[in-house]
């Protein structure tokens, strides 16, 4: 007989979870009660990972979860479990090791089979409703799986305790962790990916990658300079409101192109992407690219208390249907409507933006940076963070969702808190980014829901992993305190040795690492300084009022720095100050 759907999504902290409340699937959230039944019945899992701007986890939902023939198929044989990466994006890390097994087309929407015990025995990623292209019909996969779960349970379990052991080998690394030439010299071996006909790395879909931008900033601004122009295109043709190889008429990027000159993009546009390309920019000084950009952040993704949206879809509606890329290329005053949000709240994201926006601040006195980023410290600090030890991972129209904050979270917003008082001197953003990486979570904590997952090796995906951001904030932090615990934390908590032998799956880990390896670097600036001196590496600027404070709050660097005047400081050792 057939089981009634019985979906429990309509109420979920995810845009994503929501959109499919409606679906013939009996859903469920990614929990204990989800294996729980599947143990009690007798039935795989089946988990759905997406997110609520992806064009073709929106084609599958329409194709497949729509369905009621599908529908009936994973009521019957399975326990469905729908995933929202951004709102779990532990459980999205996990199973994409998991799915690596299987297949090499990885990315969303993420198709994992698992056993009731939580083990993945086999997944793959869009599946049309009946076999076309080559791929196989997901119709046809719920059954080739079921029976197989039905009539060989041995050799499935089998499958998955081999999958785990693959994972755990994986995640294995021997040797020294690099040291600071080390880690640059695998960075700047990346050059011989460039494309040198149409930009950008590789000669297939083209991404543009921020995290290894931003780490060759340090290493090869010539280099990264050349990959941004290439992700940025021609200012004439965003002027003239066109899009620009992925840079939109509005200034934002999108996700990636699918063509190798960059003639195609995907049209979902990411905060995690925008975030650390302005991030870029403003350090090789885009100004056209970064002034952009600060606009889409205040315009497009901003939310009304202050943080920003995960991200912006990729489909528009036009006439009554859902277009991918709509909005973007009709003409401008065709009157189309902008492609939806989501409006999950996530803290590492929102950390990401704080930070560049801070940056952008400092280094070029732009106000509106400056405010958009006081917004998001605010908002964060109010209703993720009030407690440190309790930290937020994510929030949707101010209700916190339930996952864990991971490292990234407590990173992220870290290093955006103590950039922002680079740029202001104002010491309460250092106290709460103290506060926060004292409580920090460890960045192998697994999921407090659901089963434990075996990880495969930590990497740098389209933002830093847990391991680089904490990393990285507790090396900021002890640039600004002195204290040397924070400096062995960092060391303690990062290696990189895996990214080494791999730089593009490691470009922020990399960077951390040569930062940790070096004593920091600092430019103290007292009173008002000249512009060209707030653009150096490590600038801080201050009023004596505001270094006295830093200073009694525990802040080693600023101790007897109040005279007007810059004070360059390597590992704590400072020049004389130069009056402006």
């Amino acid at each position: 007989m057939e089981r009634p759907a019985d979906n429990r999504l309509a109420e979920a902290t995810s845009d994503y979870l929501r959109l499919h409340a409606d679906n013939p699937v009996d859903w469920r959230e990614w929990g204990d009660d989800a294996f729980a039944e599947a143990r009690e019945r007798g039935v795989p899992v089946f988990a759905s990972v997406g997110y609520a701007t992806c064009h073709w986890c929106h084609v599958m939902a329409r194709e497949s979860f729509a369905d009621p023939a599908v529908g009936a198929l994973l009521r019957d044989g399975f326990v469905a479990v729908k995933v929202d990466r951004e709102e779990r994006p532990d459980v999205d890390a996990a199973l994409m090791g998991a799915a690596s097994a299987f297949t090499r087309q990885l990315g969303w929407p993420l198709s994992v089979f698992l056993t009731p015990d939580g083990l993945p025995f086999y997944a793959g990623t869009y599946f049309p409703p009946a076999a076309r292209q080559g791929i196989p019909g997901f119709r046809d996969v719920l059954g080739a799986i079921g029976e197989a779960w039905r009539t060989q349970p041995d050799a499935v379990v089998g499958t998955a305790e081999q999958v785990q052991q693959a994972l755990r080998e994986s995640a294995a690394v021997d040797g020294d962790a690099p040291d600071a030439a080390a880690a640059r010299a695998a960075l700047a071996a990346v050059a011989r990916a460039e494309d040198p006909e149409h930009g950008g790395l590789g000669t297939g879909q083209k991404f543009p990658q921020a995290p290894l931008l931003l780490a060759l900033v340090d290493v090869d601004p010539q280099l990264a300079g050349r990959l941004l122009d290439a992700a940025a295109g021609d200012d004439a043709v965003v002027a003239a409101g066109g899009y620009s190889h992925l840079r939109g008429r509005d200034g934002g990027f999108f996700r990636y192109a699918t063509q190798r000159d960059w003639s195609v993009p995907h049209f979902e546009r990411m905060l995690v992407d925008n975030a650390q390309l302005l991030h870029v920019a403003t350090l090789l000084g885009r100004e056209s690219v970064a002034s952009g950009l600060v606009g889409f952040l205040g315009d497009v993704l901003r939310l009304p208390g202050g943080a920003f949206a995960v991200a912006e879809d990729a489909e528009s509606t036009v006439d009554g249907r859902r277009v991918e890329g709509g909005w973007h290329l009709a003409p401008a005053e065709a009157g189309v409507e902008r492609p939806p949000l989501d409006r999950l709240v996530v803290t590492a994201a929102n950390g990401l933006a704080i930070e560049a926006l801070a940056v952008r601040a400092l280094r070029d006195g732009d106000r509106a940076a400056l405010e958009l980023a006081r917004g998001a410290a605010e908002h964060l600090l109010a209703h993720h963070a009030a407690d440190p030890a309790a930290l937020v991972h994510a929030s949707l129209d101010g209700q916190p969702s339930a996952a864990r904050a991971t490292a990234a979270d407590a990173g992220c917003l870290a290093s955006g808190l103590l950039a922002l008082t680079a740029a202001t001197g104002e010491a309460r953003w250092a106290i709460a980014a103290r506060a926060i990486l004292d409580a920090a979570p460890d960045p192998a904590a697994t999921s407090a829901q659901g089963p434990a997952l075996q990880l495969g090796p930590d990497a740098d995906g389209d933002a830093p992993s847990g391991q680089a951001a904490l990393a990285g904030a507790l090396h900021a932090l002890f640039a600004l305190s002195g204290d040397a615990d924070h400096l062995d934390r960092a060391a303690r908590l990062l290696d990189a040795r895996l990214a080494i032998r791999n730089p593009i799956a490691g470009p922020a880990m990399l960077r951390v690492a040569a930062r940790i390896a070096e004593p920091p670097r600092t430019l103290v600036l007292i009173g008002d300084p000249p512009e060209e001196l707030r653009r150096e590496p490590g600038a801080f600027v201050a009023t004596p009022e505001q270094a006295a404070e830093l200073a009694a709050a525990g802040f080693a660097l600023l101790e007897g720095k109040t005279a007007p005047a810059a004070y360059r400081c390597e590992g704590f050792v400072c020049e004389l100050p130069q009056p402006y």
